[in-house]
């Protein structure tokens, strides 16, 4: 959450001539509803049982990058699903910076929602500890506190093609 994964999915895409799905965005699009509203009216568990799906019919899809919600890849198999599907890649980015950019973001988070800057860092920091087990699991990882993300992320690309 508030890594770029959106962000650096989409031009990563747009570089290397693939499309480009956002997860939480294919939702919202399918179901006609904000993450936000799922969560609010629906709960987590049901919106982390919608994401299984998603995440099941878009891995089928072909020359895609795929930018998936920071809590998929810590659901169940998820992780090793994505892992045996294609190549996986963290954005590994600090807590100070998550939260940095989730403050200038427009999007509402529902984990995050009538939080104050202290009480969002904490929550950052927690989900930080929980997911990045999961989240190291990746084939690869880009530090996105050290030097340009999209460079990483581009010379990546070269090397495995």
């Amino acid at each position: 959450m508030g890594s770029g994964k959106t962000t650096y999915g989409r031009l990563l895409a747009e570089a290397e001539g693939l499309g480009f799905i956002d997860t939480d965005l294919f939702i919202e699009n399918r179901y006609h509803q904000t993450v936000s509203k799922i969560f609010e009216f629906k709960g987590e568990a049901f919106f982390r049982q919608l994401e299984r799906q998603i995440l099941e019919e878009v891995l089928a899809f072909e020359d895609v990058v795929i930018a998936t919600g920071g809590g998929m890849p810590c659901q169940g198999d998820n992780i090793d699903l994505m892992n045996e599907s294609g190549m996986t890649i963290y954005l590994d980015t600090p807590a100070w910076l998550l939260l940095d950019n989730l403050q200038k973001s427009p999007v509402e988070r529902p984990l995050l929602k009538d939080k104050s800057q202290e009480e969002m860092l904490t929550t950052i920091t927690e989900m930080l500890m929980q997911r990045r087990p999961f989240y190291q699991k990746a084939r690869y990882r880009v530090n996105a506190a050290e030097g340009d993300v999209m460079e990483q992320l581009k010379s990546l690309a070269c090397t495995l093609r």
